[in-house]
């Protein structure tokens, strides 16, 4: 299995629109083979940050999901509006 954890961080008045792309990304990458976790977080402390999660079952379903039109579509709308840092994970 495959864990990342996505950092965000927005820019001055770009939070809600990176956010709103990030739930339209979860929505839609929850429906695809191999995800078996998939979700957006708020911080409790930092109004501009949240962070996305995901588990993928194997480097190929990953793979497929960074090819996929919902990927390849929502996570520029999402960088566009901030600054992303990425954690990967294999266990």
């Amino acid at each position: 299995m495959i864990r990342l954890n996505c950092f965000f961080q927005a820019k001055a008045g770009k939070y809600n629109d990176a956010l709103n792309a990030a739930i339209a990304l979860v929505a839609e990458s929850q429906k695809q083979e191999g995800c078996i976790a998939y979700d957006v977080f708020e911080s409790g402390t930092r109004k501009d940050i949240f962070m996305i999660c995901e588990t993928w079952a194997s480097k190929e379903t990953l793979d497929a999901h960074s090819a996929s039109e919902p990927f390849q579509t929502l996570v520029p709308q999402i960088t566009a509006c901030g600054e992303m840092k990425i954690e990967q994970f294999e266990f």
